[in-house]
């Protein structure tokens, strides 16, 4: 049975994932550019697929911060 995994932070879909027995492995997806700033300790999921293996490849991606605004 397949969970849908996709928009959860990456610590309630490892948790889904390792108490229904699913097998996975985890790739990060990251920003050519360093315009936006993310952090790295905030990690979403954003794909799951099946590999030929039969476990899911899990493309994470590390949210955005949020912009400081500057007050003169």
């Amino acid at each position: 049975m397949a969970h849908d995994v996709v928009g959860r932070p990456w610590e309630e879909a490892k948790a889904l994932l390792e108490s229904a027995g699913i097998g996975f492995q985890t790739e990060i997806s990251r920003p050519s550019r360093d315009f936006f700033k993310t952090d790295s300790n905030c990690l979403y999921v954003v794909r799951e697929r099946r590999i030929a293996d039969g476990t899911l490849l899990i493309t994470l991606v590390a949210k955005q911060k949020k912009l400081e605004k500057e007050v003169f």
